[in-house]
C-alpha cells in the first residue's frame, strides 16, 4: 500500500466523511482500510479519494466518498447481515470489511435482483426509481439504499420492508451519475 494513498484515505475520512455526520465508528474503521484506488483503473487511481465521482468502467461510477458513506450509515449495516451490492464495488468492499456477507451484482440485467432475502441492498449512482425487484428481494426489516432522481438533484432514499410492505424515506440530497439503463424516461402527455 502506498503511503500516499494511505494518507489520502485518512484525509478523506477526516475532511469529507466525518464532517458529513458519518459518525458510525465501525463504518469509519472500514473505510480507513478499504483501498478505493484498487477499484479503479491505474490511470484513475489518483482520483480515488477526491471529493468527486470517479468512473471505474464505462458508465459505472464510484460515488463521492461523502455520499456512499452517508448512504451506508443510513442503512445501518451490522456484521453477519446479508447484503446485495448492485454495481457498487466500493460499498461492497466496505460492507465486507464490516463483516457483512456481500453478494455482488455487476453483470447482466441489473434491474433483477438474484433470489434471496437480503438485509441490505445498495448501489452506486442514481436511478430514476428503484425497481420493484430490488424491493422484493428485501428480507423482513431489510433496507434498500439508493439515490433516486429525475432531474439535476436527487435524494438518497432508504426503503424498509415491514410486515405490510415497503416504505421509504428521504435521507439527504445527492446527484451521482445514472446507472446506464436507469435514467428517467421523459415524454409528452396529451
Amino acid at each position: 500500500m502506498s503511503a500516499d494513498f494511505a494518507a489520502a484515505r485518512l484525509n478523506m475520512v477526516e475532511s469529507q466523511v466525518r464532517p458529513s455526520d458519518v459518525t458510525d465508528h465501525a463504518l469509519q474503521d472500514a473505510i480507513r482500510v478499504v483501498a478505493r484506488e484498487s477499484l479503479l483503473p491505474a490511470a484513475k487511481a489518483f482520483a480515488a479519494y477526491a471529493d468527486a465521482e470517479v468512473e471505474y468502467a464505462p458508465g459505472r461510477w464510484l460515488m463521492r466518498p461523502r455520499d456512499v458513506t452517508k448512504l451506508l450509515q443510513a442503512l445501518g449495516p451490522r456484521a453477519g447481515e446479508r447484503a446485495l451490492a448492485i454495481a457498487a464495488p466500493y460499498a461492497a468492499a466496505v460492507l465486507d470489511a464490516m463483516g457483512v456477507k456481500v453478494t455482488r451484482l455487476d453483470e447482466g440485467d441489473l434491474s433483477v435482483a438474484p433470489a434471496g432475502a437480503f438485509d441490505l441492498i445498495t448501489r452506486d449512482g442514481s436511478v430514476a426509481r428503484a425497481p420493484e425487484s430490488w424491493k422484493s428481494a428485501l428480507a423482513a426489516g431489510g433496507r434498500l439504499g439508493v439515490v433516486e432522481r429525475n432531474g439535476p438533484m436527487g435524494k438518497a432514499f432508504v426503503h424498509v420492508r415491514a410486515d405490510d410492505g415497503v416504505g421509504g424515506r428521504a435521507s439527504f440530497d445527492a446527484a451521482p451519475p445514472y446507472l446506464p439503463g436507469f435514467e428517467p424516461v421523459h415524454g409528452f402527455a396529451f
